[in-house]
């Protein structure tokens, strides 16, 4: 059965469950859910665990063998089962749904996956366990930009500390994307200050600036059409040491993309058509409201504007490439 994460808690102390899972594509998230539930088997008198990584060549016979067996001290105790590639093959489906049937005694079944897509939960053993009245089913979805000033305002609320709206957004921009540096930064602002309301004087004394930029953020953020979200994670790149050439090949390789798209559209194709092959599928939403914004025209005259900008970093042409780099933006 499905849980919602904010109803975890409810269940643990309502009842444990023979099995869980937990999906998620944040690490921090995920982590600290399965300790939840470790917590809450510690207080019930779970004192063994046994953790699986499963690899590809994993061999499920393992853990068919330690459901099976008793513990060794004859205590409750936890299989722990780790699937980072989130997906247990034709084997490890035939081991889950068949341990769904018969639970082993006095234990408990945690299994740790990546975010499961539409397709993977319409797979058989997926439907398993979400359907099945003896397993959670939890699924935490990533916190977004959008998203994080409200989860920061909560986080500070269970340390007994409150900010204003500006000064959590101050600290959603410093640490964009980086949930395990936002908590950081929550855990030091708690030793750092014995102020119950966090005004920006007290922020931008002592947080750092935690953010994780990346390429292919950036290129997240241009497609999306964020102007200003684009020119900070620019920002940030240039001052993190990147280089000019392999920033340009990121974008110039997206417009790239664009301009062919564009033109299939043109000629006839639905964009859902054009785009059936953009991987990964998550990124198919952003790419498809890019082509529904511009026509291929606009497409190829930024591909001539990288080119000038590459010629400008090599020293051919005069001209600031960093500014190039962002008008491009500004024009996506």
């Amino acid at each position: 059965m499905r849980l919602y994460p904010d109803k975890l808690d409810a269940q643990l102390n309502k009842e444990l469950l023979p099995v869980f899972l937990v999906s998620s594509d944040d690490p921090l998230l995920q982590r600290e859910a399965c300790d939840t539930i470790r917590l809450a088997c510690r207080e019930q008198g779970y004192t063994e665990r046994q953790v699986f990584h499963v690899e590809r060549s994993f061999d499920w016979n393992a853990v068919r063998e330690a459901s099976a067996s008793l513990s060794l001290f004859a205590e409750k105790r936890i299989l722990e089962l780790n699937m980072p590639g989130g997906k247990p093959g034709d084997a490890g489906a035939k081991v889950l749904l068949e341990y769904l049937e018969r639970p082993a005694e006095d234990t408990l079944l945690l299994i740790i996956v990546p975010r499961l897509d539409g397709s993977t939960l319409k797979t058989r053993w997926a439907k398993g366990l979400l359907d099945s009245p003896v397993c959670g089913f939890v699924q935490i979805p990533v916190i977004g930009a959008e998203q994080l000033p409200g989860w920061l305002g909560q986080r500070l609320a269970q340390k007994g500390l409150t900010a204003d709206a500006e000064v959590l957004q101050f600290i959603s921009d410093r640490v964009e994307g980086n949930l395990l540096a936002a908590a950081q930064e929550i855990e030091k602002l708690v030793l750092l200050t014995d102020a119950t309301h966090l005004d920006m004087e007290i922020v931008q004394q002592s947080i750092a600036d935690s953010a994780r930029y990346d390429i292919f953020t950036l290129t997240d953020a241009m497609l999306a059409g964020d102007r200003v979200r684009s020119l900070r994670i620019l920002s940030g790149l240039r001052s993190e040491g990147n280089d000019v050439p392999v920033i340009l090949w990121a974008l110039a390789r997206e417009i790239r993309q664009l301009a062919t798209l564009a033109a299939q559209v043109e000629q006839g194709q639905s964009v859902s058509q054009a785009t059936s092959r953009v991987w990964p599928a998550n990124r198919k939403p952003l790419v498809q409201r890019a082509l529904q914004r511009q026509h291929s025209s606009h497409w190829n005259q930024l591909l001539q504007s990288a080119q000038l900008i590459d010629e400008q970093a090599k020293g051919q042409l005069a001209g600031d490439p960093w500014l190039g780099l962002q008008q491009i933006l500004l024009n996506f």
